[in-house]
């Protein structure tokens, strides 16, 4: 890929979590060409019709799209992002049997316009997909990941800046794991500045995160998009923005840490890792307490028995 002449990034799937990527992407300047795809040829019409009557205000410089594959030749990232939508009360693992068969028809032909591409998942359950598109295309490790939990990161970092009053962007703190129900902080390493979180005090000098403190965040995070889903149907405004900035990530080749999901020695998962213009190109061997390795290992068992099931 050359970073300097080459920012296409195709946003597959025209729906709420896609147009928020597009949207999000031309907001920020995430790609010189946004070009968003979907079988729906009058919905995706018209999305890039709406998005195409504001560009003067947005940083990118072309929007782009249809119902047509030629739409998404030569890019340099594809974000999936087409599939069917979580229901309310429904685990995201359950949504797997699903999109697998969309993905299997979807993906050899994307790859065959982009040769290049960069391929993010963030279609649910992301774990199991990314996994699962690992096996539909033969391309080197690192080239297709998921979004894994960058959105349950900033979840937990807004959350912890709540309570303390402290900017989220100067939280140190990640959710690894399944981007689902066995998610879990990494408090052992987390930093408020760079205080640890279990030493931060209020100003009272009253510890602010007892441990029932930390459960109560940690599961606040794990419930939120049950919650968003309840209230109006479906999460897409930051998973939309959190995707534009894992594409920045790879057009920048920013080698920016984000727990992002990808597959290594069989484990499909998220953890933190380097992503910058060919994907991902490593994770890192962060130091996990006793009480979080066991909870990492009970999430790769959740997760390895969901893709036993769809055939994987």
């Amino acid at each position: 890929m050359n970073e300097k002449t080459s920012r296409k990034l195709t946003v597959v799937g025209a729906g709420s979590v896609g147009t928020a990527t597009a949207y999000a992407a031309l907001i920020r300047g995430s790609a010189s060409t946004v070009s968003l795809y979907d079988i729906n040829a009058q919905k995706v019409d018209a999305e890039v019709l709406d998005l195409a009557h504001g560009s003067q205000f947005m940083l990118a410089s072309k929007v782009m799209g249809g119902a047509d594959l030629a739409v998404t030749e030569n890019s340099d990232v594809i974000i999936i992002t087409a599939g069917a939508k979580q229901n309310p009360g429904q685990t995201r693992l359950a949504l797997a049997a699903k999109n697998v068969s969309i993905l299997e028809s979807m993906l050899p032909q994307l790859a065959e316009r982009s040769p290049n591409a960069v391929f993010v998942l963030v279609t649910n359950p992301v774990d199991v997909l990314t996994y699962v598109a690992t096996k539909i295309l033969a391309l080197p490790q690192g080239r297709i990941f998921g979004s894994g939990t960058v959105l349950d990161s900033s979840r937990l970092r807004w959350l912890i800046g709540q309570h303390t009053g402290v900017s989220p962007r100067s939280v140190h703190a990640m959710i690894v794991g399944e981007h689902g129900d066995s998610e879990f902080a990494l408090w052992s390493s987390a930093t408020v500045g760079q205080v640890p979180i279990r030493e931060w005090h209020d100003e009272d000098g009253t510890l602010a995160f007892p441990e029932e403190k930390l459960v109560s965040i940690e599961q606040e995070v794990i419930n939120a998009a049950y919650r968003i889903i309840e209230g109006k149907g479906a999460t897409n405004y930051a998973i939309g923005v959190s995707s534009a900035r894992i594409v920045e990530a790879i057009l920048g080749n920013h080698n920016a840490v984000l727990p992002v999901t990808s597959v290594a020695d069989g484990v499909s998962i998220s953890v933190p890792s380097l992503v910058g213009r060919n994907g991902v190109t490593r994770r890192l061997d962060v130091a996990f307490d006793t009480a979080e390795q066991i909870r990492l290992d009970k999430s790769i068992a959740t997760l390895q028995e969901s893709i036993k099931s769809v055939g994987y």
